[in-house]
């Protein structure tokens, strides 16, 4: 009987499918260099578990995965340095960055494509204002932690911003504050 995390009361993560995951993640992050592994630090924030009766607290298992997605970051950022230098990775970020303020300083609104009238998306006003948040980050160095991307939630709206959109520009802001930590 594994014991990695806590049991839910009720529902929790798969504890197969967590306990293989973090086996897949064990052997990527010792693997050699130049090896080809199925785990990355986008794969990591990314993975989904199905929910299963008495499974892994999801809050443990969460937890987990962002500390092991700092540490792969990590890792990747090393490799890219010893790589292509650091001038060349840092040159990367910002140009990255560049790309994702410009989205982030249009008109509010307009940032993100719209789904249908009679579709649910993210709510507008509250993807605008953290949009608003990342603007300040990247122009000014306003405060804004990883931690406060990752728990961002949106209600949702009718005729709302694409959240799919949405999430892959977040995860690039993600991305982005990870390779420049």
């Amino acid at each position: 009987m594994s014991t990695t995390f806590p049991r839910a009361r009720k529902l929790g993560y798969d504890i197969d499918q967590v306990e293989d995951f973090l086996e897949d993640a064990r052997r990527a992050y010792h693997a050699q260099p130049g090896e080809q592994t199925l785990v990355t630090s986008e794969s990591i924030r990314q993975q989904a578990f199905t929910m299963k009766k008495h499974g892994y607290a999801p809050s443990h298992v969460d937890a987990a995965l962002e500390r092991l997605e700092d540490a792969f970051a990590t890792k990747e950022r090393e490799r890219a340095f010893r790589e292509q230098g650091d001038q060349a990775w840092y040159a990367s970020a910002r140009e990255n960055a560049q790309v994702l303020l410009d989205r982030m300083v249009r008109p509010r609104g307009r940032r993100f494509r719209r789904v249908g009238f009679f579709t649910l998306g993210y709510a507008v006003r509250e993807v605008d204002q953290l949009a608003d948040r990342i603007s300040a980050y990247f122009q000014a160095g306003r405060p804004l932690s990883i931690e406060d991307l990752r728990k961002t939630a949106f209600p949702a709206q009718r005729g709302g911003y694409n959240e799919a959109q949405v999430d892959v520009v977040i995860d690039s802001v993600i991305d982005v504050m990870l390779a420049v930590r």
